[in-house]
């Protein structure tokens, strides 16, 4: 067993939520580690399928009779709640419980070179760019991305002290962590439902900060919202970058498929030219911070370059799917409005003809809370297609809906249409597509689904 991970007596680890996308590659980690690793998730799903194919106990739904008394340590995820009946049940069997960001401070403690890579928006794309950059040169990591590279991995499994990590702020998970860099790549108004505003993600994402090593350092985004206020809890060396830091990008030029290629500078001086592989303005910017990390590691430009160049990128992040009758088929993410308009001014900025977005909303909550920015993000869209709500953790919630949305998008000038389910939509997609138009299945849960079927 590699002795960086260290669980004490903990042999038979159990995971309420196991087919999340980071449950998953923690459940490999451990299992790879040789740990016995069971779990158990509401929906069967391609991932929960993977797990059982590589040896690990997957039960569909959750139930009580699912734990056992032999568990030593129940592991969960953020949405499950107190009424889980497993939840209930392991806690009545005095099972030892912990959540995924705790599991997760636990296993990290014997990597003294931890990268956090954190921010409202970005951070998955950015983990997998910073994790192609540590591989290519070498610093054989281990690595826990919230999303699925190209190669349709989420993990991996090195032997260094070098460990990659995706910090999720929602509930405050990251500030388990204790890096030796801090990425913040922006901060902007989500998960208001427990933040409750601006204010209180901010002083999250500083207290993010003074959790970052002394002798480490915290990269951030000179645009970040409440920088100033991030900066000053630190306690270790601060390197900006963006417009007015100390790293920046100039001499920017696009290709006919919208991926970047621009020169990096550092205090006036330029240092190497980069032709990125993936696609929008945006990702120079994650660029920059995973350049800037990299030097923090003492990487050479060369090698550094050679890695941003390689990345592929996240499935599911501007992810060319396929052609139907002519039409381009793209799959994004974008879950909120600052992702919904920077995935169309990308399509835009590439795509000549006519571009069509159907967009599944992410949460009740989100869409009441952020509803103007949605109803005007759509501009750079021709025409708009709502599917239902994905409710995802929370309950049906009859008083927000996307009928209402979709009033004020058409209020803001757009064309927009509804659909009752994904199967209408896709019906009413093989009727007007028309080759030169590019569609966009966009959102956070299933809607993806339309593009696959398809083709």
């Amino acid at each position: 067993m590699n002795q960086k991970i260290n669980l004490g007596n903990v042999r038979n680890v159990h995971f309420i939520g196991i087919g999340g996308v980071s449950m998953s590659g923690l459940a490999e980690i451990l299992k790879n580690d040789g740990f016995h690793v069971s779990g158990s998730d509401n929906n069967a799903s391609a991932t929960t399928r993977h797990l059982q194919a590589v040896g690990i106990d997957v039960k569909i739904p959750n139930a009580a009779e699912n734990i056992r008394p032999d568990f030593d340590l129940v592991v969960y995820t953020a949405a499950v709640k107190p009424d889980n009946p497993e939840f209930i049940a392991a806690r009545s069997l005095g099972i030892p419980m912990m959540d995924r960001a705790m599991l997760l401070a636990e296993i990290t403690k014997g990597f003294p070179q931890l990268v956090c890579i954190a921010g409202s928006h970005g951070k998955t794309t950015t983990t997998g760019l910073f994790s192609t950059v540590a591989v290519e040169a070498g610093l054989d990591p281990t690595i826990s991305i919230g999303g699925f590279t190209s190669t349709g991995s989420n993990y991996r499994v090195g032997q260094s002290d070098c460990f990659i990590l995706e910090a999720c702020e929602y509930s405050n998970s990251f500030l388990h962590w204790f890096p030796y860099i801090g990425l913040i790549l922006n901060v902007d108004a989500d998960h208001i439902d427990f933040y409750g505003g601006m204010d209180g993600i901010i002083d999250s994402f500083a207290r993010f900060a003074a959790n970052i090593h002394p002798d480490g350092a915290l990269v951030i985004n000179t645009q970040t919202q409440g920088i100033e206020r991030i900066k000053a809890a630190a306690r270790c060396k601060v390197i900006t970058f963006g417009e007015g830091g100390l790293y920046y990008a100039a001499n920017t030029n696009f290709n006919e498929s919208g991926n970047p290629s621009f020169d990096i500078y550092k205090e006036g001086t330029c240092l190497i030219r980069i032709n990125l592989r993936l696609h929008g303005e945006f990702n120079i910017f994650n660029a920059l911070a995973c350049f800037a990390a990299a030097e923090q590691l003492h990487l050479p430009h060369t090698v550094i370059k050679c890695g941003l160049e390689a990345a592929t990128g996240i499935k599911r992040r501007f992810e060319f799917k396929g052609m139907f009758n002519g039409a381009k088929i793209i799959d994004d993410y974008a879950h909120h409005p600052t992702e919904v308009r920077a995935c169309l001014a990308a399509a835009r900025k590439s795509h000549k003809g006519r571009i069509i977005c159907v967009f599944q909303p992410h949460l009740y909550s989100r869409t009441r809370d952020l509803f103007d920015d949605f109803a005007a993000s759509f501009g750079d869209a021709d025409s708009v297609h709502f599917v239902p709500i994905y409710a995802a953790r929370e309950k049906y919630d009859p008083t927000i809906t996307v009928e209402m949305l979709s009033e004020h998008v058409r209020a803001n000038g757009g064309s927009v249409e509804c659909h009752s389910d994904l199967y209408t939509a896709e019906t009413c997609f093989r009727t007007i597509l028309t080759p030169g138009d590019l569609l966009i299945t966009m959102g956070a849960g299933d809607v993806h689904f339309i593009g696959e079927r398809l083709l």
